[in-house]
């Protein structure tokens, strides 16, 4: 389906933003496939794709992402990774996790939190995922595409049976929907404000004070430990029952906590 600007409110919502150009997909497979190809075709920093539902929206591993017309927000953001960057990848998906976190939390008073590597929770549960995809050239990432979902109301969150992790919306959690385009236009200004912070220590500072589970026993991969918080990459600092500390770099399934507090509530 052809893409246009989107509906008067996104175009004021996103014209008071630095972006150089965005596209708005009434329906589309992946707005991160529709990124990619636009990065391909050269264009720069900070172009926006943005859909009203997604047919193959994906998440880590493939999973799918549920997008369901005006219950989510969907949309991919372009960047262009400078030279110094290439040793932060991981911080990429961060950076729209981090964001979207301390966006909800001005916003709307929510506790939002970072569940490492690319989720964002509200009370335990998963209330947005991020997807960052990297386009190399040599040993260069010349494109990072930023995918984000957040679930706005109740109809875009999956059946329990379809997921392996417990979701939820922020109609959830605050008694009712969130305007889309007001929260986009917050979001994205948070983004855009550490863009360029991404190697610093305050950016790992805020991404590590927002970490879920951070004091509490976790499972990650077949490791069982203490989360303590993040190394200087932005791996994942567990410190197992023999005292040994391991860092985690990626994960084939879920961190979940093991420990015996309920989330849920």
């Amino acid at each position: 389906m052809p893409w246009h600007l989107g509906t008067p409110a996104l175009q004021r919502a996103l014209r008071c933003l630095p972006l150089p150009a965005w596209r708005f997909y009434p329906r589309t497979g992946s707005t991160n496939d529709e990124a990619l190809a636009w990065a391909d075709r050269g264009a720069p920093e900070g172009c926006l794709v943005l859909a009203e539902e997604q047919t193959r929206g994906r998440g880590r591993q493939g999973n799918r992402w549920w997008s369901h017309p005006e219950a989510a927000l969907t949309f991919t953001l372009i960047a262009r990774p400078l030279p110094h960057e290439t040793a932060h990848l991981l911080r990429f998906t961060a950076w729209a996790a981090v964001a979207l976190a301390e966006t909800l939390a001005a916003a709307h008073g929510l506790p939002a939190e970072v569940k490492w590597p690319n989720d964002v929770l509200v009370k335990g549960r998963k209330v947005a995922g991020v997807l960052a995809e990297a386009v190399w050239e040599n040993d260069r990432a010349t494109a990072v595409v930023v995918g984000v979902g957040v679930n706005l109301a109740p109809e875009s969150v999956p059946p329990p049976e379809m997921v392996d992790f417990p979701a939820g919306s922020l109609a959830d959690a605050l008694g009712h929907t969130p305007p889309r385009w007001p929260l986009l236009a917050d979001f994205l200004w948070r983004m855009l404000h550490w863009r360029y912070r991404l190697h610093t220590t305050a950016f790992l500072q805020a991404w590590e004070s927002r970490l879920a589970y951070r004091g509490r026993t976790v499972r990650a991969n077949r490791l069982m430990g203490v989360l303590l918080g993040l190394d200087a990459r932005g791996g994942l600092r567990l410190r197992l029952p023999d005292g040994e500390v391991r860092t985690v770099f990626s994960l084939k399934e879920h961190l979940r906590a093991v420990d015996s507090r309920n989330d849920f509530t």
